[in-house]
C-alpha cells in the first residue's frame, strides 16, 4: 500500500519534473501563442480572489536580490531547482565580482562553477551562464533583450525565466508560472491543467492583463507563506471560501476571535 508520505514525495517530484521538463523544451524552441484555443475551469469569482490577494501581500514582488536585467537573468538561472533564500545568499558576492557579461567571460567553465556549488546543477548552469554571456555579448552588445523570442534563445532560458525577466526587469506584463504559481492557481482553482503552458493560458485569459505581473508575485508570496507545498495552512486561509482545494477536502476556516 502506498502511504501517504510516498504520494506526497510522488506529487513534489512530478510537479518539479512538469516545470523542469517544460523549461528545458522552452528553452529549446519557441512555442508560438497564437491560435491557441485555451478553455477555462469552471467559473470562479477572479475579481475576489484577487482582491483579497492584493489586501495580504500590497509588498509582494520579485523576491530574487538584483539591480539590472543583465543580474535578474543570471539570478533567475541559477533559481532552478533551487530557492530564492539559497541564490541570494551567492548572488550579491558574485555581481560584486563580475558586474557585466564580459566580466563573466573571463572565466572557465571549471572556475565559475567554483563560485556557484552551493547550487543545485551548477555544472550545467555555469556552462548555460556563459554561453549566454557570449550571445549577449556577441549578439546583444552585452544588453539583455527584451524580446520574449530572443530570451527564450538563450542557453537554459525557458519561457518561466523569460517571463520573469520581462515582467520585473522591463515592467512587460507577464505571468512566469512556477512551482507556487502552479500549485496555487491550480488548487484555487484559478487554473485546472496538469500542464505549465496551459496554466499559464488559462491564468492569463482569466486575469486582466494589467495585473498579471502582480497575480504572478501574490501567488508566488501566497504559495510560499500559507497555500504550501505540505500541510498547506486551510483553516486560517483568507481565500478558503472561494478555494475549490477547500471546498474538494471540506476544510472549514477557524473562526478568528
Amino acid at each position: 500500500m502506498i502511504t501517504k508520505l510516498k504520494l506526497s514525495k510522488f506529487r513534489r517530484f512530478y510537479v518539479t519534473k512538469i516545470l523542469i521538463s517544460h523549461d528545458i523544451l522552452q528553452s529549446r524552441k519557441g512555442e508560438s501563442m497564437k491560435d491557441k484555443k485555451v478553455k477555462l475551469p469552471n467559473r470562479v469569482p477572479t475579481k475576489q480572489i484577487l482582491k483579497i490577494l492584493s489586501s495580504l501581500y500590497p509588498e509582494a514582488k520579485c523576491e530574487l536580490l538584483y539591480r539590472n536585467p543583465f543580474e535578474l537573468l543570471i539570478a533567475t538561472m541559477l533559481s532552478a531547482q533551487a530557492t530564492d533564500k539559497k541564490v541570494n545568499q551567492i548572488t550579491p558576492f558574485l555581481f560584486q565580482k563580475y558586474k557585466a557579461p564580459e566580466d563573466f567571460l573571463a572565466l572557465s567553465q571549471q572556475e565559475l562553477e567554483e563560485e556557484i556549488k552551493q547550487i543545485g546543477l551548477y555544472k550545467t548552469k555555469s556552462k548555460n551562464i556563459l554561453e549566454t554571456c557570449r550571445i549577449l555579448v556577441e549578439k546583444y552588445n552585452g544588453e539583455v533583450p527584451k524580446s520574449r523570442e530572443k530570451l527564450e534563445s538563450l542557453p537554459g532560458v525557458g519561457r518561466k525565466t523569460a517571463n520573469v525577466v520581462l515582467s520585473n526587469a522591463f515592467g512587460i506584463p507577464a505571468i512566469a508560472v512556477d512551482t507556487h504559481v502552479f500549485r496555487v492557481s491550480n488548487r484555487i482553482g484559478l487554473a485546472k491543467s496538469d500542464q505549465v503552458l496551459e496554466t499559464e493560458l488559462q491564468l492569463m485569459k482569466r486575469i486582466p492583463r494589467n495585473l498579471w505581473s502582480n497575480a504572478h508575485h501574490w501567488l508566488i508570496w501566497h504559495g510560499r507563506r500559507v497555500c504550501t507545498a505540505r500541510n498547506p495552512k486551510c483553516e486560517i486561509c483568507s481565500l478558503q471560501p472561494y478555494c475549490q482545494y477547500a471546498k474538494e477536502n471540506k476544510i472549514v476556516q477557524l473562526k478568528k476571535n
